[in-house]
């Protein structure tokens, strides 16, 4: 699975595990926010009930920055105002980059016979309700399974299982199975493990645990606007 340590990979983590062996597979682009979502995603991994069940963390890198340009907001570290819309935030091709990347991977497990033969190999991605962008459509994942089936000569099913839920259903699946939301990590411009507080995915996140009747654990370098 594609893994972020946001709130939405770290709950779709700890409910396939309790299927099965889960990869989790993080794709570096350039971005200004990778090495602290690295970071956090290392003691998410190592958290609680995760400790020796999920494999260990596949660290891909798929640069990105000689199609983006150093004046872009995600290269540059800048995310849009607190108070934007996620149409604003919006990375050209940004799923077709991660799930490319980390099939050619996953090929490779099913392969090497790391993985069990027979159904599809699934390839999990955090996308959730509402999300406006094409690349996070029913119709984007059933042709992207097709054609990396076809590229890699090996079945593989781009899947989504939280495409029907609300962030802040996330977050109440996420107490249910005891994920430790404080090291999830949902901000364009962190800092030693700390949100920014400043950025449209840190109202996002506060709004959804508003939203959800659950107190937020949220470690912000600035207070989130009231």
């Amino acid at each position: 699975m594609l893994f972020s340590a946001g709130l939405d990979s770290a709950v779709l983590a700890a409910d396939a595990l309790r299927r099965g062996r889960v990869y989790p597979i993080y794709v570096g682009v350039g971005f200004a926010w990778e090495d602290e979502e690295r970071a956090m995603a290392a003691r998410l991994l190592a958290a609680g009930k995760r400790r020796g069940r999920a494999e260990t963390l596949a660290a891909l890198s798929f640069d990105m920055r000689d199609i983006f340009p150093p004046t872009h907001w995600a290269v540059r570290g800048e995310p849009p105002a607190f108070d934007t819309p996620d149409e604003d935030v919006y990375i050209h091709g940004r799923n077709v980059i991660l799930a490319s990347k980390a099939a050619v991977h996953l090929s490779r497990i099913v392969r090497a016979g790391d993985a069990s033969p027979g159904d599809p190999a699934r390839l999990l991605m955090g996308t959730l309700a509402g999300n406006p962008f094409p690349d996070a459509t029913p119709e984007f994942f059933s042709s992207m399974s097709r054609a990396l089936s076809l590229g890699l000569d090996t079945a593989i099913a781009v899947d989504a299982p939280f495409a029907a839920l609300h962030k802040s259903d996330v977050i109440r699946k996420g107490v249910e199975l005891g994920v430790p939301l404080e090291l999830t990590l949902s901000c364009m411009q962190p800092k030693d493990g700390l949100h920014c507080g400043q950025c449209s995915k840190c109202r996002e996140r506060r709004d959804a645990f508003r939203d959800a009747g659950v107190s937020d654990p949220t470690k912000y370098r600035r207070t989130p606007v009231r």
